[in-house]
Parts: C-alpha cells; structure tokens; sequence
C-alpha cells in the first residue's frame, strides 16, 4: 500500500457506501423515551453515530455514563463540553442497570464521557456501574470503553477490579494527529493504558480503535496497528471519521471501501482475534458479534 492521501474538497458529497437509511423512527423515538425518563445518555446520540437507527432498531445501544458533559474539546467529536460539568448522578449507575436489563441485554457496552475534574476521573463511578450491570444482569457480557484517565493506572485499575469482560479504550488516530485531532491527550499515554490493562488482567480481551479519513497515510495506518498489536490489544476496529457539526474537523478524504479491506488484512497478518474495518465501523458497533468471533 502506498502512503498517499487523496484530500477531499470543502464539504465533500458523501459516497453511496456512507449513506444509510434512517427509517426506524418509532423504536428510535420509543428507546429515546426510556433513556430520558432514566436521566441517561447514549454515545450513539451524543456523538451522532450514522448506525443510530439501525442499532436502536435492533434494541442496542452504548450508554455514555459520568453525565453528558466533557472536560476536553477534542477536533472530531460532537458530545458537549464543559471545564466544570458538575457533580455526578448518584443513581446513574442503577439506572444504567434497569434499562440494561429492560432491554433484555445479553452485551452491554459502557462508555463515558472524559471527566478530568474528578479527583478518580470517574473510575469508581464507572466501577460502581459495572457492578449493578452484574447483578441486574448476572449471565450478561461487559464491555467498556474508558477515557485514558490522564495515564493513572489506580484508575484503570479500578474499573478493572470491576471485572469488565472487555477493556477498550481508543488511541481514535495516528500519532503524528494528536495534535490536532486529541490536544489533551497523548498517543503513547493511550498505548500504556492498554498494555497496563492487558498486563492487570492477562485473561480479558482488550480492543482500540481510530478514525480514518483526518489526514493520515497508509503506512501511518499500519504502524498503529503494529502499536497496538505490540501493546498486547486483541481487537482492532477501524471506521470513516464522517464530520458530526460544522464546528469539528473537516474530513480529509473519504476512505474507499477496498482500503478498509486491505487494513483489515495486513491486521490480522499481525496476529490481531478480530480486525473489524469498514467506512461505517464504529468502536462500539456490532461489538456482541464482534466479541463472539474474537474468542
């Protein structure tokens, strides 16, 4: 594979293999309803995920606990922010368990937004969540997506004592992007998380992910995958970084579909349980079938 980017025009006309029908309005508008008498939030909402209506349809969703607020102002991402989100919901984490169970959930995916006013970065709240997943749910898998806690391992530590099936946590770009695309945030500090949280419990399967389409090069692409494979990370999910408002990131190239196939391979020539790459792929999408084939 070459490393070159072909950059896409202002406001680029989407490719057919990005649209998706959105159809389902009245079990997105019946599940939206649930999620709001329980004073919950979802990433598929917050961060305006193109899969939104197929997920909501099939009874799925990624609940986004610590609130809806975000301490960083990261380029790609949609979810609100704020320097001082406030304090937490102490029933949060029940709430999030009695709308697990109503759905009848047998894969629950939990995510949160970066809490960096917290003295813990909500770990314990996001342990605490955990634990009434396991007794509203006791034969359901557990997969969580955690903030990188400015590089604290008690912190990581505690959501793993938790005992989560799946840690993930997503490096979202090449090194060189940082910069630009997770200011408050460092590569190599996200690496250390993930190979901390595989060295703490050596039985659980780890995954990250990143958006492509922000300027990287096809061997930028690969060497993060090495990164990841070198830091023990089992799953690998690579989607299209699609822009959710006018106020984030322009896309820089729209990603053929082919490419997303020949990353996947070289992926899994590393030795990866499960590359799951595609334009409309998303860290937490199709995560029960996806776990299901890497085990």
């Amino acid at each position: 594979m070459d490393g070159l980017v072909q950059v896409a025009p202002a406001n680029p006309r989407l490719p057919d293999w990005l649209r998706k029908p959105t159809i389902h309005f009245e079990e997105v508008h019946r599940l939206k309803t649930e999620l709001r008498r329980l004073r919950l939030h979802t990433v598929c909402e917050s961060a305006r995920c193109p899969n939104l209506h197929e997920c909501f349809e099939r009874g799925r969703a990624t609940f986004m606990i610590l609130g809806n607020l975000c301490t960083r102002g990261c380029g790609f991402c949609s979810v609100p922010k704020r320097r001082h989100p406030g304090a937490l919901d102490p029933e949060e984490p029940a709430n999030v368990a009695r709308m697990a169970r109503m759905m009848g959930l047998r894969y629950v995916v939990i995510t949160s937004v970066n809490r960096d006013d917290l003295e813990d970065g909500g770990s314990r709240h996001f342990a605490e969540t955990i634990r009434q997943v396991r007794i509203a749910l006791p034969g359901a898998r557990i997969e969580v997506l955690t903030p990188d806690f400015q590089g604290s391992k008690n912190a990581v530590a505690r959501v793993l004592d938790a005992a989560p099936d799946v840690f993930n946590h997503n490096v979202e770009t090449v090194q060189r992007l940082y910069v630009r695309v997770r200011p408050q945030a460092n590569y190599r500090q996200s690496l250390e998380v993930l190979r901390f949280a595989k060295s703490y419990r050596p039985e659980m399967l780890t995954k990250s992910g990143a958006m492509l389409g922000l300027g990287e090069t096809a061997p930028e692409v690969e060497q993060l995958l090495r990164d990841l494979r070198d830091a023990q990370v089992d799953i690998a999910t690579l989607g299209q970084y699609l822009q959710p408002t006018r106020r984030n990131l322009p896309v820089a190239e729209f990603v053929p579909p082919e490419r997303f196939e020949a990353y996947r391979e070289f992926g899994l020539s590393l030795a990866f349980k499960m590359v799951f790459s595609g334009p409309l792929v998303r860290s937490s999408y199709m995560a029960d079938l996806v776990h299901e084939r890497a085990i």
